[in-house]
């Protein structure tokens, strides 16, 4: 669709080019710097446009970015979430939580509960570094 940010742009840093589906790190998320998607490359506005082994296979895929995310990051929780009010094409948005980001507990679209705490995310930028060459060797 000409009007889709996902059918422009490819919504991130590019980790796996799939044939069906992209994962890309986003870049736009700068108090949450952990964040991946999870992009079926057609454009399909709802989660039902998918067939079922379409779903299958996107699930899949959401599903090893958390257990790598978590073996690399060791985060608090991790979040999922495929919302598409601002952008109706379907992805999954995979965020690792530490109980000191600056939202925690509250969801990453709630008002900040603290500053960014910029030392931490420093520390934490070469395991980040460690989990995007896992992700991408893992579709290698």
């Amino acid at each position: 669709m000409s009007d889709c940010a996902l059918c422009q742009d490819d919504g991130g840093l590019v980790l796996v080019r799939h044939a069906d589906w992209r994962l890309v790190r986003a870049l736009d998320t700068p108090a949450f710097p952990a964040t991946y998607r999870v992009i079926w490359n057609a454009h399909a506005c709802e989660w039902t446009d998918l067939n079922p082994e379409q779903r299958e296979r996107c699930m899949d895929v959401v599903a090893r970015v958390e257990a790598l995310m978590r073996q690399h990051l060791q985060p608090t929780k991790v979040n999922l979430a495929s919302l598409g009010n601002v952008v109706a094409h379907v992805h999954w948005h995979v965020v690792a939580r530490f109980d000191w980001d600056s939202h925690f507990p509250a969801p990453v679209w709630a008002t900040a509960l603290r500053p960014i705490d910029e030392l931490r995310w420093q520390a934490a930028r070469p395991r980040l570094a460690q989990l995007d060459a896992a992700l991408t060797a893992h579709w290698a």
